[in-house]
């Protein structure tokens, strides 16, 4: 009799220490709080939904526009919590290279590829976390700033041959927006997925010989995938 008590006695406290931790674990391993560090390193790609206006060499519409195609690179963020549910968050990369083609196929007898530019996008965005700290799935979504600071513009070696030269885009300013969310692993790591739009506008000139040339209006407004992997400090 008294072993059937001590054996109920034992597994009653069992259970209640069990159920204890598995409250603690989820009210607080599962949390995000105002001072948390989130850093995250993973790929990110920059996908341009280009839209471009004609090329004008020498006063003269060519009737080609321009595309920019899609490049992945090491994409890297950190984040700070200013409340339990609001976040800071500042997007790095590795600087994007990027082929810039002729909307039609060969129009001046030098490829298809007119040249190629590189880019670094740094944005800022404030996130909104809906869910309570006990949920390990943390959807988000934010909105902010970007600069996009392009160089090392260069055109293609026949492009060259065939006289252009001194190819410069200009830098962009505007708007993103974003959808994401974490997964938690445990009370450090977790991992992300997001889906930005940023708004990026530039102009582009030019030499053709001694005359001057422009493409005025090129609406690159990629849209940003990202997967990586993330720590709280």
């Amino acid at each position: 009799m008294q072993n059937t008590f001590t054996k109920k006695l034992i597994s009653g406290a069992v259970i209640s220490l069990l159920g204890t931790t598995a409250l603690a674990l989820s009210s607080t391993a599962m949390a995000y709080e105002k001072g948390d560090f989130l850093v995250r390193a993973g790929f990110t790609n920059v996908s341009p939904n280009d839209d471009a206006s004609n090329i004008f060499a020498g006063g003269s519409d060519l009737g080609v526009s321009l595309t920019v195609d899609s490049n992945t690179q090491l994409g890297l963020n950190i984040a700070y919590f200013i409340t339990d549910q609001l976040n800071i968050e500042l997007l790095a990369a590795t600087p994007f290279s990027h082929d810039v083609n002729f909307s039609v196929a060969d129009p001046l007898g030098t490829g298809n590829k007119l040249g190629e530019v590189t880019h670094l996008p740094p944005s800022l965005t404030a996130n909104y976390y809906f869910l309570d700290a006990a949920s390990a799935f943390q959807p988000y979504i934010g909105a902010g700033l970007n600069y996009t600071i392009i160089f090392d513009e260069e055109f293609t070696g026949a492009n060259k041959s065939a006289g252009l030269s001194n190819l410069d885009l200009d830098n962009s300013f505007g708007l993103t927006a974003q959808v994401g969310a974490d997964y938690k692993i445990d009370d450090k790591w977790h991992l992300n997925a997001s889906v930005r739009w940023i708004d990026i506008d530039t102009e582009a000139s030019f030499k053709v010989g001694e005359a001057n040339g422009s493409v005025s209006d090129i609406q690159i407004d990629p849209t940003v995938f990202t997967i990586s992997l993330g720590y709280t400090f």
